[in-house]
This record gives C-alpha cells, structure tokens and sequence, in this order.
C-alpha cells in the first residue's frame, strides 16, 4: 500500500513539473497567459463523442490562434496539438495512467504538448502558435480508446 502512494506522489510531483514547463515554452499557452489583442484568429471547436468538428485546420506559420473548444458529448475529452510522434507518446502515457488508477485526471499541458480537458457540457480555451516551419500536426482526443473511434484531425501549417 506504501508503495502504491509513493508510486502515485511521484508521478504526480513529475506531472507538474512535467506541465509548469510546458507552459514555459513557445507555442503552449493558455487564455489567461495571451491578450486578446495578441490572438490572430479564434476558431470554435465541437468534441462530441469520438468526433471532432471541424476535422481539419489550416493555420499560417508564427499564427496564434485560441481555441475555444466546447464538449457536447456525454464523457469528458481533451483537445491535444501535436505531431504524430507526440501524440502516440501521449497516447501511452493517457493509456499507462489509466491503467494505474482506472481513470484520466491529467490537465493542461501535461506531457508538453498544448492540450485542455473538457468535461461534458464544458467549453474551455486554449492559446497556441503556430510553428514557424511548414508541418502537418494533428489535434487529437488521446483518452484511452477516443483517438482509435476516430477523435482526431490534422493542422496542416503553411
């Protein structure tokens, strides 16, 4: 029992600093940190349940764009930017958290990629840059078995 505490402590203590430093770095932002004055163009986003809309995003590099994002579903969902390889890791990791504790309580920016949680019925923002580089980049729902029911689209940069 002492063990499976500690195991949880720890995770937790890296997890936040895993996520303080995310929020430190160039393209992971959120609402309260970015004026609005700053914000090149906003797009609404609906998650329902194991769909995304709209299914596909174009931005123009060094944009920065907020999210407003709202869950019409009936279960909670999160919306993650990243490229394929982020995503994948991160889809580990939601999948090993979920195992150990049999539920997904991670929040903002977790594993440093841009992402917000929403619960159902909940609308949440979230402030990203565009790279500066031409790229193909996903944003996805990597709650264990959203992403493979097909909750995900692409963010072509141009």
């Amino acid at each position: 029992m002492y063990k499976k505490h500690l195991v949880s402590s720890l995770l937790a203590i890296s997890l936040s600093t895993l996520a303080a430093a995310s929020w430190a770095s160039a393209g992971h932002g959120n609402s309260e940190k970015v004026s609005d004055a700053d914000v090149d163009r906003t797009i609404t986003v609906e998650a329902g349940d194991m769909w995304f809309d709209p299914e596909d995003i174009e931005a123009s590099t060094g944009e920065t764009i907020k999210f407003e994002i709202t869950n019409t579903g009936s279960i909670e969902h999160e919306f993650t930017i990243g490229d394929d390889s982020a995503q994948e890791e991160h889809r580990d990791m939601m999948q090993e958290m979920s195992e150990g504790d049999g539920g997904h309580h991670m929040s903002e920016g977790g594993d440093g990629m841009a992402s917000v949680t929403i619960e159902p019925g909940e609308t949440k923002e979230l402030v990203w840059t565009a790279p500066d580089s031409d790229k193909s980049l996903e944003y996805a729902c990597n709650i264990p078995g959203h992403y493979e029911s097909g909750m995900y689209g692409n963010v072509t940069v141009k």
